[in-house]
């Protein structure tokens, strides 16, 4: 069976979508529609943009979604999931590719999930930090052991967690973990505790979005951050996708149970190639494919 998996915030470069744009009418078509949607020219922020101007995280955002989804329009025929997964942000993606959501409303949603998370990034200074070499387990120690805001974010791979919180819990975190044998925790240069009830704001801004914008039945099941599990019933995937902005992402929970649902393949399609790394370091004899351009 084939699974398809989209990325999330982290995997922007510049030029990123530009082989795509300039061989594909239907690229080009669309990335001109979301030029008109968002008000302002991704286009060229992605073709062009700075390093600086494309972390922005109301660039970032949408950059990576229309990445991943034209990509996977214009492979056509060629695309043909069974499964699909998107890590955080890609989670949109996935929804677009297995006809849960219309391209538009999803770009709609996933800028407004962008500004609402910029907004809650400012309220209250915030980060979050990757530990490397910990059980799970004691990773979550840690940070119910943390005084302050602290919480496990990102279930990325084994051995690889990333924490979400205030800033000085986060340091005492990394440094409770480095204690405990972490062979590394450091500190992340992101722009706020994503995943986290510090987005509890942004969660409250986004939910109306999303309540008010049609699901449709997905073509194929879709393996959600906060389930884990198969999920095809469109009210449950909305309730999911809202929840998402202050659960973790259960990234290594997702890819196994899509193995143990009989995944044989997994095709990354967006930028980078992140998460054929992570599938590995869950099933090292996994094929894994990058649909990148």
């Amino acid at each position: 069976m084939n699974a398809y998996v989209f990325p999330g915030q982290g995997a922007q470069f510049t030029g990123m979508g530009l082989d795509l744009y300039e061989n594909s009418e239907l690229a080009k078509e669309l990335f001109h529609r979301a030029n008109d949607i968002l008000g302002f020219e991704i286009t060229k922020i992605m073709f062009e943009g700075t390093k600086e101007e494309l972390t922005e995280t109301k660039v970032t955002q949408p950059a990576i979604f229309l990445h991943s989804v034209i990509l996977s329009k214009v492979l056509g025929d060629q695309f043909k999931p069974d499964m699909v997964a998107g890590h955080s942000l890609g989670e949109f993606s996935a929804l677009v590719a297995n006809g849960v959501l219309d391209f538009e409303d999803a770009l709609r949603l996933v800028s407004k999930r962008a500004l609402a998370m910029q907004k809650a990034c400012e309220l209250k200074p915030s980060t979050m930090a990757a530990v490397l070499g910990l059980e799970d387990e004691v990773v979550e120690q840690g940070c119910v052991e943390t005084e302050g805001i602290v919480v496990a974010a990102n279930y990325n791979c084994p051995g690889q967690l990333v924490i979400s919180g205030e800033v000085e819990a986060i340091e005492k975190a990394c440094e409770w973990m480095k204690e405990k044998g972490a062979r590394r925790a450091l500190v992340l240069s992101v722009g706020g505790a994503f995943h986290s009830p510090l987005m509890e704001p942004a969660r409250e801004e986004l939910a109306a979005a999303i309540e008010s914008t049609t699901f449709h039945t997905p073509n194929c099941p879709i393996y959600q951050n906060v389930a884990t599990t198969a999920i095809t019933d469109p009210e449950e995937i909305k309730k999911n996708l809202i929840a998402q902005l202050t659960a973790p992402v259960k990234w290594t929970q997702s890819m196994k149970n899509m193995l143990a649902d009989g995944a044989t393949s997994f095709t990354e399609v967006g930028p980078g190639k992140v998460l054929c790394g992570l599938v590995k370091k869950v099933d090292r004899s996994i094929e894994t494919i990058s649909a990148s351009v």
